[in-house]
C-alpha cells in the first residue's frame, strides 16, 4: 500500500472527462471566438458526449450489470459513477442548450443566418417544402405501428426518430402509436430557396406533414426522439487469423446494443414520454429532455453551408514547409545531413505524406513499413503504399482494426492494401497498436540504411490539420535499428531483449517514465534542482499520478499541461504543493504528448504516441522516442515553455476544478495564434529568400577600362 493512494487524492475519470467537455462548450460560449466557430465547437460537445456514452458509460453499465461494486481510484462504484454522470450530464445539457437558444441562434440570425420552423417561411419556401416533402422524402418514410400485432420496432443507435400520438379521425379515444425513422440519406439541414442563408431542419420539414403517412388518422403529437446505445466492440481474440472476421461479426451485432441514453424533445406527451421509456427499457436518469433540436452534431457542418461571412471564421494560414522536405528535393538525402522535426499544423502534415510518397517511387527503396490508426476516407497515404507494392517494393502495413468507430473504415483500407499487393497484419493478440511510426529501407550509396518517421499523431491528412502533433524524421543507425525490431516483433515472432533509443509499451514506457521520476526524486533529495514538464492528453493512471505526488513531495517541480481527463488533483497540503497541471482548449485540439526531465541539467525531452493512462501503458503497443538533436530538443523544450505561458486558451487546475488564468494587468498571450504567426513568419522569410535568388540585376553594370573608370556604350543608353 502506498501513502499517495487515497480516494480523496484523486478525481473520477469520467466525471474529469465531463469537465473537459464543459472546457470545450465554454468555447462555444465565447464571445472574442469567430460566430461560425463558436457554432462548430457547439456541435463537437455533443459528438463527444455520444462517443462518451457508447463507450464509457456502456462499460460501466456493463460492470452494473454482473454486480460488480468494486471502487475506482477516487472511490466510486460503477452504479454511483453512472448516476452521477447522468446527474452532471443533465446540467451540461441544460447549458449545451442554453446556449444554443440564447445565444449562437440570436447572433446568427443578427447576421442574416436563419434556421427557420415552417410555421415561419415565405407562401414561396412552403411550397418548396412541401415539395421536397412529396418528391424525395414521401416514398423513404416509412411509419411503423406499436400495437400488438406489431410490436415496437428496434431503434438503431443514433438515429433520429419521431414518435406519433394519434387517433381515428371519428373516435379521440381510440389512441394509436407509431415512430417513424428520419432517413439519414437525406441531409440534415436543408438549405431554403429565395433567400441567403436561410435553413430548415429535415425533422421539422416531416413533422409539418407526417399528417399524410396515416390517412383516416389525425396525429396529436409528432415528437423526435434518439437513443444512444452500447457501441464498444467486444472481440474475442483467439488468434489474429480471424481478427478481420471477427470485428465484422461484432459491428454487426454492435448496433443491437443496450440504451445508454434516451433524448427527446420537451414538447413531447407525457402518454408517448411514458410509453418510450417503458418500451426502451431506460432508467429515469438516463433520460433528457431536449428543449430544441435533438442532435446538435449537425452543427459540426452547418458553417460549411453557410455563403460567406468570412469574418464569421478563424482567418486561414498556410502551413510551413521546410524547404529541404519539398516534393522536388530529396527527401532523403536532407534526412542524412540532419533529424527533421515537424509541429503540425503550424509545419505542413504534407511533408510526412511526401516522404512516404518518395519512398514509393524512389528506385532505391527495397522495403516500407508502417502503422496506421486511422486514416482518412482518401488518403493519399494508401494509394502511395500501394503504388509501392506495385512497383516490386516489400510494403508491410499494420492496420489496427480495433480502433474506435474506426473500425469500418480499417476494415475496408486492409482489404484494399491487400488487394494491391501490401501485406497487411493487424497487431497483437489482446493488444491495440496504437504508436505512429514509418520505417523506410533505402539502398544508399554507402549501403543500407533505414529512414524513419516517428510521431504523436495518426497518419491522417485530414485530421492533422486541426490536430497539434509532433514528429521526427531521422536516420539515426539505433533508431533504425529499434523500428526494425518493433516491426519484427508486430509482424512475426520476435522479443528483443532490450530496445536503444525507443521505448515501447506494453509496460517499458511505465518503467522507463517510473526510473526517470525516481532521477528527478533522488536529485531534489540530494538538495539539486529537479524538475519534470509533461503534456499529454490525459493523466488517469494511478500509479503514474502515485509517482508524480511522491515527487512533489521530494520537492520535484512538476509543470503538467494536459487537455483532457485529468485524475490528479492539486492543492492537497504536503502531496502535490509542487504540482501545476494546465489545460489548453482552443482553436486546434492539443494531441502531441512531450516527456522532459531535468537530469541534473542534461533535459531529456522524449516525444509519445502514449497517454499516461493504464490502457495506454499496459493494454497497448505504444512507442515513447528521445529527440536526440540538440536543435530540435531546444525546440521542444521552448513549444513547451511557449505554451505554458498561454494565458489565453488555459485553464489552470485548482484542486480539482479548472478555472480561467486571470490575466489582468498581464498582455494577452494566445500559444496556437502565436505558432501560427511563427509559421506566417517563416513563409514570408523564405518567400523573401526565393525572391532574392532568382532576382536578377535590375541596372547594367559596364565594363571598366584599365583606369577603373566605366565605358559606357556609345549612345548614352543603357543595353
Amino acid at each position: 500500500m502506498s501513502k499517495f493512494d487515497k480516494h480523496s487524492y484523486f478525481k473520477n475519470r469520467e466525471l474529469s472527462w465531463l469537465e473537459f467537455n464543459e472546457r470545450v462548450l465554454e468555447e462555444a460560449r465565447e464571445p472574442e471566438n469567430p460566430l461560425l466557430e463558436r457554432v462548430n465547437f457547439l456541435g463537437i460537445t455533443q459528438s463527444n458526449v455520444d462517443e462518451f456514452f457508447m463507450v464509457r458509460v456502456a462499460s460501466l453499465n456493463k460492470m452494473y450489470s454482473v454486480n460488480i461494486k468494486s471502487t475506482d481510484a477516487s472511490g466510486l462504484t460503477p452504479k454511483e459513477q453512472i448516476d452521477k454522470i447522468n446527474e452532471k450530464e443533465q446540467e451540461m445539457v441544460t447549458r449545451r442548450y442554453t446556449t444554443y437558444n440564447r445565444s449562437i441562434i440570436p447572433q446568427l440570425e443578427k447576421n442574416n443566418i436563419k434556421i427557420f420552423k415552417p410555421f415561419e417561411v415565405t407562401e414561396e419556401q412552403y411550397k418548396f417544402i412541401k415539395r421536397y416533402f412529396n418528391d424525395e422524402l414521401y416514398p423513404v418514410l416509412t411509419p411503423l405501428a406499436d400495437d400488438s400485432s406489431r410490436p415496437f420496432p428496434f431503434i438503431s443507435n443514433n438515429s433520429l426518430n419521431i414518435a406519433v400520438r394519434l387517433h381515428v379521425k371519428d373516435n379521440k379515444k381510440n389512441r394509436r402509436f407509431a415512430t417513424v425513422r428520419i432517413p439519414d440519406v437525406f441531409a440534415r439541414i436543408i438549405k431554403l430557396p429565395h433567400a441567403e442563408n436561410s435553413f430548415i431542419l429535415l425533422e421539422d420539414i416531416i413533422k409539418e406533414f407526417i399528417g399524410t403517412l396515416f390517412i383516416g388518422y389525425k396525429v396529436s403529437d409528432a415528437s423526435t426522439y434518439r437513443v444512444i446505445r452500447d457501441m464498444d466492440l467486444d472481440v474475442a481474440e483467439e488468434d489474429t487469423s480471424d481478427l478481420l472476421r471477427e470485428v465484422q461479426k461484432q459491428l454487426k451485432k454492435r448496433e443491437h446494443g443496450g440504451v445508454m441514453r434516451l433524448e427527446i424533445e420537451s414538447t413531447m406527451h407525457s402518454h408517448l414520454k411514458a410509453r418510450l421509456i417503458q418500451t426502451l427499457d431506460v432508467e429515469k436518469n438516463a433520460v433528457y429532455e431536449i428543449n430544441g433540436p435533438v442532435d446538435l452534431t449537425f452543427l459540426k457542418k452547418f458553417p460549411s453551408l453557410i455563403d460567406g461571412h468570412e469574418d464569421l471564421r478563424y482567418s486561414k494560414f498556410t502551413p510551413f514547409v521546410d524547404p529541404a522536405l519539398k516534393n522536388s528535393k530529396n527527401i532523403f538525402s536532407a534526412i542524412r545531413k540532419k533529424d527533421i522535426f515537424m509541429q503540425h499544423p503550424y509545419d505542413s502534415f504534407g511533408s510526412v505524406v511526401d516522404f512516404i510518397g518518395q519512398a514509393a517511387a524512389d528506385p532505391n527503396v527495397l522495403a516500407i513499413k508502417m502503422t496506421l490508426y486511422r486514416v482518412s476516407g482518401k488518403s493519399p497515404i494508401i494509394n502511395y503504399l500501394g503504388q509501392a507494392a506495385q512497383h516490386g517494393k516489400q510494403v508491410t502495413v499494420l492496420v489496427e482494426v480495433k480502433a474506435r468507430f474506426d473500425e469500418e473504415n480499417n476494415v475496408r483500407w486492409a482489404k484494399q492494401l491487400e488487394k494491391m499487393g501490401c501485406h497487411v497484419i493487424y497487431g497483437l493478440v489482446g493488444l491495440k497498436t496504437h504508436c505512429k511510426i514509418a520505417l523506410v529501407i533505402r539502398h544508399d550509396e554507402d549501403g543500407i540504411r533505414r529512414y524513419i518517421h516517428l510521431g504523436t499523431g495518426n497518419y491522417n491528412d485530414v485530421t492533422a490539420n486541426f490536430y497539434t502533433d509532433m514528429g521526427i524524421i531521422t536516420a539515426n543507425g539505433d533508431i533504425g535499428i529499434d523500428a526494425s525490431n518493433l516491426f519484427n516483433m508486430l509482424s512475426g515472432y520476435s522479443e528483443p531483449p532490450y530496445f536503444h533509443k525507443l521505448h515501447i509499451s506494453p509496460n517499458r514506457i511505465r518503467t522507463f517514465i517510473d526510473k526517470k521520476i525516481d532521477d528527478e526524486i533522488r536529485a531534489a533529495k540530494a538538495g539539486h534542482k529537479a524538475a519534470i514538464k509533461m503534456k499529454m492528453n490525459s493523466l488517469s493512471d494511478q500509479k503514474i499520478i502515485e509517482k508524480l505526488y511522491e515527487a512533489s513531495v521530494a520537492g520535484v517541480k512538476i509543470e503538467l499541461i494536459i487537455r483532457g481527463i485529468c485524475c490528479l488533483k492539486t492543492d492537497i497540503p504536503g502531496i502535490s504543493d509542487n504540482i501545476e497541471v494546465h489545460s489548453i482548449v482552443g482553436r486546434f485540439l492539443e494531441h502531441s504528448r512531450i516527456y522532459y526531465f531535468y537530469n541534473e541539467g542534461n533535459e531529456d525531452v522524449y516525444l509519445s504516441s502514449a497517454d499516461m493512462m493504464t490502457r495506454n501503458l499496459n493494454r497497448r503497443v505504444e512507442l515513447l522516442f528521445p529527440a536526440l538533436d540538440e536543435t530540435i530538443k531546444h525546440k521542444i523544450i521552448s513549444i513547451f515553455a511557449t505554451m505554458w505561458d498561454d494565458n489565453v486558451k488555459t485553464r489552470i487546475l485548482r484542486g480539482e476544478l479548472f478555472t480561467h488564468v486571470d490575466r489582468r494587468g498581464h498582455v494577452s498571450h494566445n500559444s496556437q495564434e502565436y505558432f501560427i504567426e511563427e509559421a506566417k513568419q517563416k513563409n514570408q522569410l523564405l518567400l523573401a529568400q526565393q525572391r532574392a535568388e532568382t532576382k536578377k540585376p535590375s541596372t547594367f553594370i559596364p565594363m571598366m577600362h584599365h583606369d577603373d573608370s566605366p565605358q559606357l556604350p556609345s549612345n548614352g543608353e543603357e543595353e
